[in-house]
């Protein structure tokens, strides 16, 4: 057997500026606060503003009791929150936005917030709940502070909680990627998935675009952890099924979940490493659905029509490296 999976504890500088999306609770809570316990200073970009300060005060909370016990410190965690709700576009301009006035540069961008394999339903754009909660809101984020990050100065990560489960996605076809059919044959499983195997195309067609830049994109696996991942599920079997699972404790914990991910935020041996599908620190090869150099043109340009109305031709350029 080999080690478990770690990462470093390194110094970071309240200069090194880091957003997490879905940061109050999780492995997005765990990754927040261990980079926040190094030192960088964390934007908890959450959709409700009293979950995120309640996380707060309890990362707080064990910064006192884990690391100013330990060694003496008596600083406060530069930690922030600001609203965004990945399920509406207007959400996110306007996070984009307001991060924009602050003037500040921006090194990490953790696109970690999703949905688990929820029931249909359609957002206030007309567009299936997961598609554009976990991997169309992100992709709008994504290009609309682009730019930012590239004057941010050397090695700024873009990072993706992906998942094994885009292996469901089995064969994309781009003229469902957004599902409009009757809701009874709609797959929780088959959507969750494809949200998935999104991300892990996206990372690699954006590392293609950006070859040269100081911006590094990646993907991972977190497995499967004991957190509120299935508390949507309404297929009775599969919540059977995840429940077992996390009940007899073979689901991981959140901080074994985040630490692939913690590791590729601080990790210094990873600067310019990009396009790549990691699981338990190490580089993996993803199934073959994500892997077709074809579907990833396609799935990203149907991207773009998806988000027509909300992108710029700067900020359509930059995505595309130019």
């Amino acid at each position: 057997m080999g080690a478990r999976a770690s990462f470093p504890m390194v110094t970071l500088t309240k200069n090194r500026i880091i957003v997490v999306t879905g940061a109050n609770t999780g492995i997005g809570y765990e990754i927040a606060k261990h980079c926040a316990f190094m030192g960088a200073t964390v934007i908890l970009a959450c959709r409700s503003e009293a979950r995120a300060r309640n996380a707060m005060e309890r990362m707080q909370q064990e910064y006192e009791s884990e690391v100013i016990t330990a060694h003496g410190e008596n600083n406060r965690l530069a930690i922030e929150f600001m609203h965004v709700d990945l399920s509406s576009f207007k959400s996110v301009v306007t996070f984009c936005d307001e991060f924009k006035k602050t003037g500040r540069q921006l090194h990490v961008l953790f696109c970690n917030a999703g949905l688990g394999m929820a029931p249909y339903s359609v957002t206030v754009d007309g567009l299936e709940l997961i598609l554009q909660a976990n991997y169309l809101g992100h992709f709008l984020m994504i290009a609309k502070l682009l730019d930012v990050m590239k004057r941010s100065g050397p090695d700024c990560r873009i990072l993706l909680t992906a998942s094994s489960a885009h292996s469901a996605a089995r064969r994309i076809d781009i003229s469902t990627m957004n599902f409009t059919g009757n809701e009874r044959d709609y797959s929780q499983i088959v959507y969750y998935g494809r949200s998935k195997a999104y991300q892990i195309m996206q990372a690699i067609t954006m590392t293609s675009r950006l070859k040269g830049s100081n911006i590094s994109v990646n993907s991972f696996h977190p497995g499967l952890v004991a957190t509120e991942f299935g508390r949507y599920i309404n297929n009775s079997c599969l919540k059977c099924c995840v429940k077992c699972i996390c009940g007899c404790g073979c689901a991981r914990t959140p901080i074994q979940g985040a630490t692939c991910g913690i590791d590729l935020a601080v990790n210094p041996d990873y600067s310019g490493v990009s396009g790549h599908y990691w699981i338990d620190c190490r580089i993996t090869e993803p199934k073959s659905c994500v892997r077709n150099e074809e579907t990833q043109i396609a799935v990203w340009r149907e991207s773009f029509k998806f988000l027509k109305d909300y992108l710029t031709e700067d900020e359509i350029n930059a995505m595309e490296g130019k």
